[in-house]
């Protein structure tokens, strides 16, 4: 008999706003012994009423829901300061998304193309006190900074159009300021958003940031 059998089941809460994913993370588990799931919810404030509620051993939280970014949920549970352990759940596992869960108090990134198996392990081994990256997730992590990072892939061109976009210039001004044309700008800008996987200006203002090409 394990240590989550000798202390009861290990109790989780899963939050995704998909409800087949929910499903299909739910049977997932329900084949485990010694784990169950508790309550199921698909938006960032139900997840963390939750938590306050039901303080379950486990949350597996995907990054992206419809009302709070998975980043600021993952946060705010660890405020709670529960005995809950979250295990982040994403689509994407670059390095930008692992390590901003991780600084937000996720002990565990698991991409949803390797849910199933790996979700199982992750929640056995947060339950425990540990910690858990699934296989993929480590070697897109490992790959990205021997490649140098998410920056490293942008052209010159392409950063000097990023830190205006994220100064707050119009495309237009872009164009002028760069002395090139307003439809190089565009494909600049949609380059830029497909490269590093965003998708709005506020995403591109915080990565610019983040990463000095513009100052605090």
């Amino acid at each position: 008999m394990d240590l989550a059998d000798s202390k009861g089941p290990i109790t989780v809460v899963l939050v995704d706003d998909h409800r087949l994913v929910r499903e299909a993370l739910r049977d997932a588990l329900a084949r485990e012994s010694g784990v169950r799931v508790v309550a199921e919810v698909g938006e960032g404030e139900a997840a963390i009423a939750c938590v306050r509620e039901l303080r379950p051993d486990v949350v597996v939280l995907d990054i992206g829901l419809p009302d709070l970014n998975g980043i600021d949920v993952a946060a705010r549970i660890h405020k709670l300061r529960t005995p809950t352990r979250i295990v982040a759940l994403s689509a994407y596992s670059d390095k930008r998304f692992v390590t901003e869960m991780l600084r937000a108090g996720a002990s565990a990134f698991v991409s949803k193309a390797a849910a199933g198996t790996e979700l199982v392990i992750a929640v056995r081994a947060v339950a425990a006190g540990g910690g858990y990256l699934s296989p993929d997730v480590t070697g897109a992590v490992v790959s990205e900074v021997l490649d140098g990072g998410e920056a490293a892939r942008l052209g010159r061109r392409e950063r000097e159009v990023l830190r205006m976009i994220a100064q707050g210039a119009r495309s237009q001004t872009i164009a002028e300021s760069l002395h090139i044309s307003l439809a190089t700008v565009e494909v600049h800008r949609r380059n830029i958003m497909r490269k590093l996987d965003l998708h709005s200006v506020a995403e591109l203002t915080r990565y610019a940031v983040r990463e000095g090409i513009v100052p605090l």
